[in-house]
């Protein structure tokens, strides 16, 4: 290996993600407006690391921490070395609620040691090495990309596609006090479902990519899942309740991920942007975050210099 530049810092953006989007299990994924920020400053020797926000006290602090693990996987594949440096994260997504913090974690990472090597973003690059550590693409292919996701695998190797939202597409993520394992939420699903659901569930996902990118009308019809949300209600009963209410009344609900996060889509013109406006409140203790499309995805910047989105 060749010891990467000593850029002065590397700051990164990374997005909120919601996957799956109700009958697009493990392949959509939409990055939302709610970001982690990671400063990486390199040292001569050791890793330091700072959190603030979600996860602070919990995670640690040292060559385990999933960002570091990251760094170093993103510095190998570029064939560089950075023998130390210093991590600052600011966390603003919620751990384990289905907003993908893990996936944003990695793609943060991994981006970090572009950065760090002066080599420009490959996002296309980023997505495969992301789903190797991450394990399967949704979450993370949106975190790379932004926008609204199709992803897939072809062998062992994770890819993915970036379609444009419709123009004023919103979402509001009712997040709740608890947390769910995504290993847990996973170990609830059958091992086969009859062949009429996954057919219907087929088309209901052919559906959504056209409600997202450019029908947003087909929104509450094209959300509809049968081959995940329902086998998890053990796992978070409330999150199950909540989403039945929300498209009881007509508006178009979804797990987010694994949950228990509950993801609500508007289309332009419809819904209240705004807290307490035409949207249910949330349950007690749960927190409703209004949120928008982030277009990009995760973004690389150095110093004083305005964010990249190559």
């Amino acid at each position: 290996m060749t010891p990467g530049p000593a850029a002065e810092a590397v700051r990164v953006r990374v997005p909120a993600t919601s996957a799956n989007l109700g009958p697009g299990f493990d392949a959509f994924g939409l990055a939302l407006t709610l970001y982690d920020e990671l400063t990486v400053v390199p040292a001569e020797s050791g890793v330091r690391v700072e959190v603030i926000g979600s996860g602070a006290g919990e995670v640690a602090l040292d060559e385990s921490h999933l960002v570091v693990r990251a760094i170093r996987a993103g510095l190998e594949s570029l064939g560089a070395d950075v023998p130390g440096f210093s991590l600052l994260c600011e966390n603003r997504i919620p751990h384990g609620r289905g907003l993908g913090s893990s996936s944003a974690a990695i793609v943060g990472g991994l981006a970090a040691a572009y950065g760090l090597t002066g080599t420009p973003l490959d996002r296309d690059k980023l997505v495969a090495l992301a789903h190797e550590l991450e394990g399967h693409p949704d979450n993370v292919a949106a975190c790379a990309l932004g926008g609204f996701t199709v992803a897939w695998t072809e062998g062992d190797a994770g890819r993915a596609i970036r379609l444009d939202a419709v123009t004023g597409l919103r979402a509001w993520a009712y997040v709740p006090g608890t947390r769910v394992l995504t290993k847990e939420a996973r170990g609830l699903l059958p091992t086969a479902v009859p062949h009429a659901e996954a057919s219907a569930n087929a088309g209901k996902a052919a559906l959504l990519v056209a409600a997202i990118t450019g029908r947003p009308e087909l929104l509450l019809t094209a959300t509809e899942d049968l081959l995940h949300q329902e086998y998890r209600e053990p796992a978070m009963p409330e999150s199950l309740a909540l989403v039945h209410k929300l498209r009881g009344s007509g508006l178009p609900a979804v797990i987010s991920g694994a949950g228990p996060t509950v993801l609500l889509l508007g289309g332009p013109g419809e819904t209240s942007a705004e807290p307490g406006g035409d949207l249910p409140e949330p349950p007690d203790g749960w927190r409703r975050y209004p949120l928008g499309i982030d277009p990009v995805g995760v973004q690389v910047w150095s110093g004083e210099s305005s964010p990249s989105a190559e």
